[in-house]
């Protein structure tokens, strides 16, 4: 029996030394802030299977630390900082959305919007091909990426800068990916009617009646206009450059080997896939763990009210003092304790069950038995941490997808929203009893998307990294990627082949025509030619 435990440890030594030894090498181009809490649960994960993970990070960088034991960086000195890295700026940026979206019912408020978008994305696209170019310039630098020997190029193509990297170094390309520089990101690879595929911005379920699906199709126009005049032009510019002009952005995009899509159909609409696409939506979502003394103690003294949580993310925290003040005021009418993590000046009428945090362990809160609603602003990872865990959300959506994401809970009944621009006392005390009221559906639809969220095969996390180490064992995965994106525009949609039967069935009209005329003609002259009787 002694003889075991060693045998138990030479065992796990030569299983170790195995994975270790059979590592391979993947080369990482992140997105900072909250995309970078995505893609870091990747690296860490691909760090514990004996991979060996390299980080290109920027000197800018906000969430992307130097140092860290789950991977190595290399840091690319980089002039200007992206405006999304800006806690002022977004705070200004989020004030100037706030203001277009009161006008959001007008034809100028409706403009506003997207060129406030339009420059918000034009801007940071600018920055990060000028990174990229930056890198494609230190020759010293991609000598040694070269050399290096790398199995796996891993990147978020909201920002493709990663994309055309992955495309100079020839290298099986994986996205860790939700959106586009263009959107959506299934627009890009999977069929997409607009008849019940809502676009982004659009605000709409996958029901639509006319005057919706009119404005769903101006809407994806719109986008499809910053495509072209903002997003696109700062990369063509490199891939021109470098690659030559029959290369574009969107091409290589559309030719990655597998696509990692932050979705899950629990929360989203069932719509058209492809083959390379692996669904992880929710895959950072981790089990809750006991929470600090302090505020464990805090959570408990609920009694049978529970608690409300309410966060509204890093960059959106601050929404000022008026609206603060309406938060505080409803929040103290009410029975439950709640946890809120603000950043500004304590508001004035805040009650004394309303705990404020600079920083709340968000996961561990959603997962306690006595939360009873989470107030968020709609972001991605929030979500599908309150699906994960079955609480039900009182939506404050701000800026880019969040309406969006609100909408797809309140089509599922899990959610209520309130809208910033026209938020007063009444409404939001109104809207908080509604969720909290036992005798409405939202917690029980709310559990039944959990149920579902849960009642897979597979965690998502698990599937990630079975078909990120399926492309390295394969050195990609051509197999699963359509070529369709090689067509041209008028064939992928078959306008060439529905030109011909046009033509042909011109042509059989203008024969039977032509044929019907000329038999006419025939026999009025054959009646003319008969001569007529004496009786006649």
């Amino acid at each position: 029996m002694g003889s075991y435990p060693a045998l138990a440890f030479a065992l796990l030594f030569s299983a170790t030394l195995f994975c270790v030894c059979n590592g391979e090498k993947v080369l990482v181009f992140p997105i900072d802030g909250s995309h970078w809490l995505n893609m870091k649960v990747l690296v860490e994960m691909l760090h514990s299977r004996g991979h060996q993970v390299t980080v290109l990070r920027s000197s800018t960088s906000w969430y992307v630390t130097e140092i860290s034991p789950h991977y190595t960086s290399i840091t690319i000195y980089q002039e200007q900082s992206q405006n999304i890295e800006s806690q002022s700026f977004m705070t200004s940026f989020l004030k100037r959305s706030i203001e277009i979206h009161r006008r959001k019912d007008t034809l100028w408020g409706f403009l506003d919007f997207y060129r406030n978008i339009f420059n918000l994305i034009g801007e940071n696209q600018i920055v990060v091909a000028n990174l990229v170019t930056s890198i494609f310039e230190n020759k010293i630098l991609i000598k040694e990426l070269k050399e290096t020997g790398y199995d796996l190029f891993l990147t978020d193509p909201a920002f493709p800068g990663g994309v055309l990297l992955a495309h100079y170094l020839k290298l099986p390309l994986v996205f860790n990916v939700r959106w586009l520089f263009n959107g959506e990101a299934h627009f890009a690879i999977a069929p997409s009617p607009l008849s019940f595929v809502p676009e982004l911005f659009s605000h709409y379920s996958d029901k639509m009646d006319f005057f919706q699906r009119v404005m769903n199709h101006i809407r994806h126009g719109m986008l499809v206009y910053m495509f072209h005049y903002y997003s696109n032009p700062p990369y063509q510019a490199v891939c021109d450059h470098y690659f030559g002009p029959d290369v574009s952005v969107m091409s290589l995009i559309q030719g990655a080997d597998l696509w990692l899509m932050r979705v899950d159909f629990s929360l989203e609409f069932p719509r058209p896939t492809m083959p390379n696409v692996v669904y992880i939506g929710g895959f950072q979502v981790k089990p809750s763990s006991s929470l600090p003394p302090e505020l464990e103690e805090f959570v408990q003294s609920s009694g049978d009210h529970g608690v409300i949580v309410m966060t509204l993310g890093t960059l959106l925290s601050d929404l000022g003092p008026e609206i603060s003040e309406i938060f505080a005021s409803a929040f103290a009418r009410l029975p439950q304790k709640v946890v809120w993590r603000h950043v500004g000046a304590r508001p004035v009428t805040l009650g004394n069950n309303t705990m404020l945090v600079e920083w709340m362990p968000q996961k561990d809160l959603l997962g306690h038995p006595k939360t009873k609603v989470f107030v968020t602003h709609g972001g991605t990872n929030g979500i599908y941490e309150a699906i994960y865990h079955g609480v039900p959300v009182l939506g404050i959506p701000l800026i880019f997808d969040q309406h969006d994401n609100i909408v797809r809970l309140k089509s599922k009944g899990a959610a209520e929203s309130v809208e910033v621009t026209t938020l007063d006392l009444e409404t939001l005390t109104s809207a908080l009893k509604n969720i909290l009221d036992p005798e409405k559906p939202y917690g029980q639809n709310m559990l039944k998307l959990s149920q579902l969220y849960h009642d897979k095969p597979m965690k998502p996390l698990d599937s990630a990294l079975f078909w990120l180490e399926y492309v390295m064992r394969h050195k990609g995965a051509a197999h699963l990627r359509t070529e369709s994106y090689k067509l041209p525009w008028y064939a992928y949609h078959n306008l060439d082949v529905m030109a011909v039967f046009v033509a042909f069935g011109l042509l059989v009209i203008a024969f039977v025509w032509v044929s019907c005329r000329c038999l006419i003609r025939c026999l009025k002259k054959e009646n003319r030619s008969t001569p007529k009787s004496k009786n006649e």
